[in-house]
């Protein structure tokens, strides 16, 4: 163990900081199951929001406020006049408004839609704040608290883009750390680009029968999903296009008017990601064209970019990184390195070196209305995080 862990371990305020974490286990459970039960569907985060700010104000952070975008944010001032320090996690869930949200729990296995996802991340940041609050620790950065909107789907990390940029609180952070879902020994500290795409495909429509022989919205697209299931090959490791979701008609006899798709493409390099909706824009107006062709007859295509994600990547030799690499081992856990896309994405691309852990514990079916949490080495995890923040923040001398 190197010596400025050592010394922060010694430290009786964090001392009494980890003390606290142990002993309140039961109460950040309560957290995770009581913000999991709040729904959270995209873009309607504002009720989970207010339930994050009222824990935010009983952990001691009397200014917690939502800012403009909706992220429920809350500052510990720090000794001296320096950048923040960022700890975050995610409010929104994968789950639209019709997916009843209920939560369970039975002995340390809890079960709910977003139960880990990021239910563990928000129940972390408020034992972390708790914590600091209690042992009085005061470190020489501030440390802003953000649960953020818009991690999930088309959200587009619109709550941590807004937080990293210009008019954010956090513009121009000292380092950002995501907490998200589950585990105690991955960092990732790659940032996965993507980029989301709708295809929209109109045409006359008519009836199944009478208008037998008119040109088909969905038939096209079905030429063009066969075509993008050849765009990215299987053993790219680094890339993906997924086809999500797909849709269109309004009667099983007739003829379509309309149909589309909704495609995610993934990669860790911008340059592949910008050959890959290069291929897509041609295999989709390829497709269209054909089916036009083959029946004479119009087709009008769309294909629209409906959410962009920026890659980027922390020097492994950032503050951040080490601080987290220590707090990891401190855990008795050994930190991996990895590549995701999480809100730390949106710090990564603006420069702010920055990394996402999990939150301790074991977790599985991940946006799945079966996902579920157990709290196997759950108090490590927020202790990793505790370490982490304290450790890049600085402590006072």
């Amino acid at each position: 163990m190197d010596s400025s862990l050592r010394s922060l371990l010694d430290d009786p305020r964090v001392s009494a900081a980890a003390a606290h974490v142990r002993a309140t286990d039961e109460e950040t459970l309560a957290d995770q199951l009581a913000l999991t039960s709040v729904a959270a569907p995209p873009f309607q985060e504002s009720a989970r929001a207010q339930a994050v700010l009222e824990r935010f104000r009983s952990a001691g952070l009397p200014g917690a406020l939502t800012d403009a975008v909706g992220n429920a944010i809350a500052v510990r001032p720090g000794a001296d006049d320096l950048p923040p320090v960022i700890l975050s996690a995610h409010l929104d869930t994968v789950f639209p408004e019709a997916v009843p949200i209920a939560v369970s729990r039975n002995g340390d296995l809890l079960k709910g839609p977003g139960v880990s996802d990021d239910g563990r991340g928000l129940a972390v940041l408020l034992a972390v704040a708790r914590a600091l609050e209690a042992a009085g620790m005061v470190t020489r950065h501030p440390i802003l608290f953000a649960a953020t909107v818009g991690e999930e789907g088309l959200g587009n990390l619109r709550g941590a883009k807004h937080l990293v940029g210009s008019a954010g609180a956090g513009c121009g952070a000292a380092a950002f750390v995501s907490v998200d879902g589950a585990g105690l020994d991955r960092l990732v500290i790659r940032g996965l680009g993507s980029r989301r795409f709708r295809a929209s495909v109109r045409g006359p429509g008519g009836h199944s029968w009478q208008d037998r022989g008119t040109v088909n919205p969905i038939h096209a697209l079905g030429r063009a999903v066969e075509a993008l299931s050849r765009v990215v090959p299987a053993v790219d490791p680094n890339s993906t296009l997924t086809v999500a979701r797909w849709g269109g008609g309004t009667s099983v006899n007739a003829i379509p008017q309309e149909a589309w798709l909704e495609i995610d493409c993934r990669s860790a390099s911008e340059v592949r990601l910008e050959a890959i909706e290069a291929d897509l824009r041609r295999v989709v107006t390829d497709a269209v064209t054909r089916e036009r062709e083959t029946h004479r007859s119009t087709l009008e295509v769309d294909v629209a970019c409906v959410g962009t994600r920026p890659g980027g990547s922390t020097d492994p030799q950032a503050a951040v990184v080490r601080a987290a690499r220590r707090a990891t081992e401190a855990v008795g856990a050994d930190p991996v390195f990895a590549l995701a896309s999480t809100d730390a994405n949106a710090a990564m691309a603006v420069g702010i070196p920055a990394l996402t852990m999990g939150g301790g514990g074991e977790a599985g079916l991940a946006h799945t209305t079966d996902e579920w949490y157990r709290n196997a080495r759950g108090v490590e995890g927020v202790l990793r995080a505790l370490y982490t923040v304290v450790l890049t923040a600085e402590p006072p001398a």
